[in-house]
């Protein structure tokens, strides 16, 4: 890759930037397009890095395109030399290629960026997104490098092998604790219950949450990650901010678009429905805008 035209980065910005580095999805519910509408629900802006091109709905992925890893990076590149990088989150990476660019993109950023890796390995409609040599380099070149991770349970288990028992929550977040994070959120979207498991190395802490039955949850993993990005962009703790994840993606599956395709319905993290309703009702009204600042903050999740 040429060497980039450098750009002094503004120091008049005041709106937090948080990167996304990951896949598009066409239907609109998960990849990319989901952690731009929660960046936006929190009160960040939202700039990408696109590793890949799905063609999926709510149904399943028809077809997936790489994007050549200099282009990556190229992308990456671009966002932090002008507009800058106050955290990172990286999704959908595919192939151990597309994580080696990654990784060397990283280093490209200002040292001590948040690094919020949600290591996507399948879709909601059971596609496999990370191929084996890509997993191996993700936990060989990303988890230690990253600030928090955040694996459901089934990719938990495969991120730690046989090497602890399967069913044991506790155990399996210290062993991917022990592949190189700073910190661990084992999220409780695939257990009994919603409880997410956080752990710094020193401290076991639980996160409950409600679950929504009734809900839609494609997107919801994505919607989750990129919200603990996006507070941790804004200042606020790592605890504080996978607790406001927690919060944000729960909502996200309870207003979730149920009838929409035939497949898993995507999440909706900015409340489509109530919106969409007051504006109808009221063109003039400001009840359909967005809130200002962090959600969680706004909405007493926070307190700030």
């Amino acid at each position: 890759m040429k060497a980039p035209t450098l750009h002094r980065v503004s120091p008049k910005r005041t709106v937090p930037t948080v990167l996304a580095i990951a896949g598009s999805d066409s239907g609109g519910g998960a990849g990319i397009q989901a952690d731009l509408k929660a960046f936006a629900w929190c009160g960040v802006h939202g700039t990408t890095a696109i590793t890949a091109l799905t063609a999926q709905n709510t149904v399943g992925v028809t077809g997936v395109l790489g994007v050549p890893a200099e282009f990556i990076e190229e992308q990456v590149v671009a966002v932090a030399t002008d507009i800058g990088v106050d955290a990172v989150k990286t999704g959908m990476l595919a192939d151990a290629v597309t994580v080696a660019a990654v990784s060397r993109a990283f280093d490209g950023l200002r040292t001590g960026t948040p690094l919020v890796v949600d290591p996507v390995m399948v879709a909601e409609s059971g596609a496999v997104l990370l191929d084996e040599s890509a997993r191996t380099a993700l936990v060989e070149l990303l988890l230690p490098r990253a600030t928090v991770i955040t694996p459901n349970v089934p990719e938990a288990r495969v991120l730690v092998g046989d090497s602890v028992d399967p069913d044991d929550h506790e155990a399996l977040v210290r062993a991917l604790h022990g592949l190189g994070p700073g910190a661990v959120v084992l999220t409780g979207g695939h257990r009994d219950e919603i409880v997410d498991l956080f752990f710094d190395g020193a401290t076991l802490t639980e996160i409950t949450g409600a679950r929504h039955p009734d809900g839609a949850a494609h997107g919801s993993g994505c919607t989750h990650a990129s919200a603990l990005a996006a507070h941790m962009a804004l200042g606020f703790s790592l605890l504080d901010a996978a607790r406001a994840a927690r919060e944000i993606a729960s909502e996200a599956i309870r207003n979730g678009l149920r009838g929409l395709g035939a497949g898993a319905g995507p999440v909706d993290v900015i409340g489509l429905a109530g919106r969409r309703a007051a504006l109808l009702a009221d063109p003039r009204s400001d009840s359909w805008r967005p809130a200002p600042a962090s959600a969680a903050q706004a909405r007493g999740i926070i307190a700030g």
